[in-house]
């Protein structure tokens, strides 16, 4: 059986892939979200070349060529394409075993924890602690994470002060058997990192995210290495020598991909035979509510060293408008703090027509 067309529908932020064989059987995934119309022309131009012909259910062959073929564009934009061809495929595995991808994966179906992931930081302490009071109330979360610094900040906090208020503001207000976790997003030198983690570690913060600028491994080991609660990362590394290093050299507590970053679940599996090995943990980054959460869902329930807890975004279309209207049959109800794994076969998920028609579209075979 072999890949004989795929097609992409695609706007701005969310780009979906179909692939048919030549058999007839087809399957759905999605490449990484943010200029996803970007990304699909680099999977016709980079990616279908070499994918069509080739046989549907060898996942690591087709990969291994695809990046010798394009062995000098090793970098986000490849995977990020890879990933949208990954996963489909893993869907079409699944409707022709008429299995869900969490059993073809060695999991099964169930309920996931999540916890509470914000993205903002244009919110007051006030305002964000309003906020997970209302969620927890409404559907039971007992683990939310919120941002400090400011993104790749230098150490200049979103506004002055903003970090030192709201790690406080949310431990002092909430109960005290719910997580928290923060992220740091590439903010913080070294030095500024390990003074921001002593505060977190006095109010009870559990998971420390991305502390440093992510391409330094040697900074982020360093803040490891001087505190006692959760370093976690990997949410952008698409280079499979670098999670090597990473694990290796034990920069973080907790490792951290993104199934749509690192180029599929092929990949994301492989790092997680890394970090099993090493002892590690491993709760993936899954930051929007597009198919990147379906598939970590997915993923989540079959891995025997899951963290804790599934990254759920708690920002709807006032923040992200783009999320609104792309599936028919969302599997995001959080109840008592839990989603449940989608049992139908594949993804387990059907993409809205309506979507579809509206998008700019474009063929390989």
């Amino acid at each position: 059986m072999k890949i004989s067309s795929i097609e992409t529908f695609n706007k701005e932020y969310v780009g979906f892939v179909k692939v048919t064989a030549d058999t007839g059987d087809f399957g759905w995934g999605q490449v990484s979200p943010y200029n996803a119309d970007i990304t699909c022309q680099i999977l016709h131009r980079q990616i279908a070349p070499w994918a069509i012909g080739s046989q549907c259910d060898d996942f690591d062959d087709l990969e291994n060529r695809i990046y010798e073929r394009e062995h000098k564009f090793p970098g986000t934009y490849l995977n990020r394409a890879m990933a949208g061809v990954d996963t489909a495929l893993w869907d079409m595995r699944g409707r022709i075993e008429q299995k869900p991808v969490v059993e073809l994966l060695g999991g099964s179906v169930g309920k996931l924890r999540v916890y509470g992931s914000s993205m903002r930081r244009d919110i007051t302490p006030q305002h964000e602690l309003e906020r997970f009071l209302s969620l927890r109330a409404e559907h039971g979360y007992d683990a939310f994470k919120f941002r400090i610094a400011a993104e790749c900040g230098r150490d200049v906090d979103e506004w002055p002060g903003r970090t030192e208020m709201i790690v406080p503001t949310i431990r002092r207000g909430i109960d005290d058997d719910v997580a928290l976790l923060v992220d740091a997003n590439s903010g913080f030198s070294v030095e500024r990192a390990i003074s921001v983690g002593r505060i977190l570690q006095d109010n009870d913060v559990s998971h420390f995210e991305e502390p440093c600028p992510y391409w330094e491994l040697e900074q982020t080991r360093q803040v490891t290495e001087a505190l006692e609660l959760d370093v976690t990362g990997g949410e952008q590394d698409c280079y499979l020598p670098v999670w090597r290093s990473m694990i290796e050299m034990r920069a973080v507590n907790i490792v951290q991909p993104d199934v749509c970053y690192i180029g599929g679940i092929t990949r994301a599996l492989k790092v997680a035979r890394m970090a099993r090995v090493a002892g590690l943990p491993v709760t993936p980054h899954a930051a929007n509510l597009s198919m990147v959460t379906v598939f970590t869902m997915h993923l989540l329930a079959a891995l025997e060293n899951a963290g804790k807890y599934l990254e759920f975004s708690i920002e709807d279309e006032n923040y992200y408008p783009w999320q609104q209207g792309l599936f028919r049959n969302p599997p995001f109800d959080v109840e008592d703090g839990m989603v449940t794994v989608p049992s139908d076969p594949g993804w387990g998920v059907e993409i809205e027509p309506r979507w579809l028609d509206g998008a700019n579209y474009i063929a390989s075979d």
